[in-house]
């Protein structure tokens, strides 16, 4: 028999403890579980609790079902990903990270150094990764602590993702760490308001490098802030600066994406411009230039690009139109575009051979052909939305007829809203090429002047239409013949 056992049976017996000793022992016991306690939170900053040796205890679960080797399975398995990815699924984004980065054997044909840390440094800015979940005050050496183990793997997550996101920026060029980063922002800006508050955030100097909160144990890691001596942080630091350089600290650019949030409609994302002016000496000021700027401002792309690495799958664009106003310029593109644009578009990028006048006219081989180079599920029927991918793609890859439909569309908010931003830089892009058409409507705009986007310049629209009839634009060369005799007749008239 025990001492505690003896002692419980003398309390039985006298009704009282036996004495000091038990007692001090207790006490013991009570003080050790309470320092484990405090051992086990967020408040060491040197301590960690996945400096466990069983890495994979530490991580979070995956689903077996996006896990398949198969080629088949691999492909629906990616797919599956993007979307969830794209609509903001932190562990998604992750696991598209450690796909692209073909850290299994069988992934290794779809392996894309960019593509992979395009979704790490997606996860790092999601709030899913580390927002506070199921916390509690423990009070005392306790502290807050999570109350299961959802806060801790997500920690986890976050410093493999700071660390191989690091790695990889560090063995790229400056050319693909851009890309990485205008991968980012367009995702980001597909997400509405909720998409251009993070990029607010991923370039305000007051948040850590992904937008985090600046206290938040990952980003005081990642920015050599964790505890131990100078001499450690210090390597920290070096070991993580491709990472936490890649959205540069600007208060210009923050201020942007948070007016852009507003331009969204979305009354939270006004109540937070206003935090962000007051937040920093100056801030207030930029507004004016920052409103200019913001009626400029275009994505990096028009579509996520749609490179496919070894093994052929192209990566997707699985954001889709979300909003009234996108369907609304959706349904105008089977009423109000001829459909010849389309063809055109079609047989610049090589799906047939004439350009189609109708969409009857497309073989079910040629529409999965387009929807094969999008990166689109074989519906064998060509939507609305990829009869706009196609004039894009063709744009993108140097069509300028294609580039001024693209601009027309978005002039008039066909296929897509209405955007003069965007219109105007297609015109520009058609004119450079040649194009007489884009040259006149470039015309108009310096002529008229667009806030923000061309500013009134009449020697430039004057310059601009003589150009484009004499490249042999109908509407113009009548109006230069008409300007040409209203000075002949002042002339006669002197």
């Amino acid at each position: 028999m025990g001492e505690g056992d003896a002692n419980t049976t003398d309390r039985g017996r006298s009704g009282r403890s036996r004495g000091p000793v038990a007692i001090a022992a207790v006490a013991g016991v009570l003080a050790l579980a309470a320092l484990g306690m405090a051992s086990c939170g967020d408040r060491g900053e040197g301590f960690r609790f996945w400096q466990r040796t069983d890495t994979a205890s530490n991580a979070c679960p995956r689903p077996a079902s996006l896990t398949g080797s198969e080629f088949n399975a691999q492909e629906t398995g990616l797919r599956a990903l993007r979307r969830a990815a794209f609509r903001g699924d932190f562990f998604a984004q992750l696991e598209l990270g450690s796909r692209y980065a073909a850290i299994r054997a069988t992934d290794k044909n779809i392996e894309d150094p960019i593509e992979s840390a395009t979704w790490y440094a997606m996860a790092l800015a999601n709030d899913e990764g580390y927002a506070p979940i199921n916390r509690v005050d423990r009070g005392g050496f306790g502290g807050w602590r999570p109350l299961s183990k959802y806060d801790d793997c997500r920690a986890f997550e976050r410093h493999m993702a700071y660390q191989r996101l690091a790695r990889q920026l560090g063995q790229m060029t400056r050319e693909e760490q851009e890309s990485v980063r205008d991968r980012v922002v367009y995702v980001l800006s597909t997400q509405d308001a909720e998409g251009f508050r993070t990029l607010a955030r991923l370039h305000d100097g007051l948040y850590g490098p992904f937008g985090e909160p600046e206290d938040n144990r990952e980003a005081r890691e990642a920015w050599g802030r964790g505890g131990g001596g100078p001499d450690s942080r210090d390597r920290r630091r070096r070991g993580y600066l491709a990472a936490t350089n890649l959205f540069p600290r600007n208060d210009v650019d923050a201020y942007l994406y948070n007016y852009l949030a507003v331009q969204t409609g979305d009354v939270g994302a006004y109540v937070l411009m206003k935090d962000f002016e007051k937040s920093a000496p100056r801030r207030d000021q930029y507004s004016r230039f920052v409103e200019a700027k913001a009626r400029q401002w275009t994505p990096p792309f028009e579509f996520y690009p749609n490179e496919a690495p070894a093994s052929g799958v192209p990566f997707s664009d699985e954001s889709r139109p979300r909003g009234d106003a996108y369907e609304y310029a959706l349904t105008r593109m089977g009423t109000e575009l001829p459909f010849i644009h389309v063809g055109r578009a079609l047989r610049y990028l090589g799906v047939t051979e004439n350009a189609a006048t109708r969409p009857e006219d497309l073989s079910k081989r040629q529409i999965e052909t387009l929807e094969a180079m999008l990166g689109h599920p074989m519906e064998s029927r060509l939507s609305y939305l990829e009869r706009v991918r196609a004039i894009q793609l063709a744009a993108v890859n140097g069509s300028s007829e294609a580039q001024l439909v693209l601009a027309v569309m978005y002039a008039e908010g066909i296929g897509l809203p209405a955007d003069y931003a965007r219109a105007f830089k297609w015109f520009d892009e058609a004119a450079r090429q040649g194009s007489p058409e884009a040259k006149f409507a470039m015309s108009s705009y310096f002529a008229l002047g667009v806030s923000g986007v061309a500013d009134q310049d009449k020697a430039q629209a004057v310059a601009l239409r003589i150009d484009s009839a004499l490249s042999g634009f109908g509407p113009s060369a009548a109006r230069l013949q008409a300007v040409l005799a209203q000075v002949s007749r002042s002339q006669q008239r002197r």
